[in-house]
């Protein structure tokens, strides 16, 4: 699977964070992860061989899970370059993919600053409004620094 596709798939299973109790975050994972075939069906990913290899589930809930670990402190990251506003404030969708992004940004290795800012740009534009991808991008500058 493509690094691309393993984002996108981290965003929709971390956009589920805010609706679900903790101890619930885990099973709703599962359940994404094993829901992939239908969502494909329906059209929701770009790619048309887009399925999840029982490697890639693997990777994906250890991702997912590291991210979450991480979530108090990527979260005040994004406050405290997000002046005047506070994380309630800010749409799921752009939230979300920032979070991913700060974490690729401070906690993965593998993925250049660059690379994570301009793939959460990517993700706004398909998600978030119109205006989430200079949102989005100024946050993200903000904490690369």
């Amino acid at each position: 699977m493509k690094r691309r596709e393993i984002r996108e798939h981290l965003f929709l299973m971390l956009f589920c964070n805010d609706f679900y109790e903790a101890e619930e975050l885990k099973e709703q994972a599962e359940l994404y992860l094993n829901s992939v075939e239908l969502r494909k069906e329906e059209g929701l990913f770009e790619e048309e061989g887009c399925s999840i290899s029982e490697d890639d589930k693997i990777y994906l809930k250890s991702r997912f899970l590291d991210v979450i670990c991480h979530l108090e402190e990527i979260d005040s990251m994004i406050e405290t370059a997000s002046t005047g506003w506070k994380l309630n404030r800010i749409g799921k969708e752009e939230l979300t993919i920032m979070r991913l992004a700060v974490y690729e940004m401070k906690f993965d290795e593998e993925v250049p600053t660059k690379v994570a800012i301009n793939e959460a740009v990517e993700l706004a534009k398909k998600y978030g409004e119109d205006s989430a991808r200079s949102f989005v991008n100024g946050i993200l500058a903000k904490i690369a620094e």
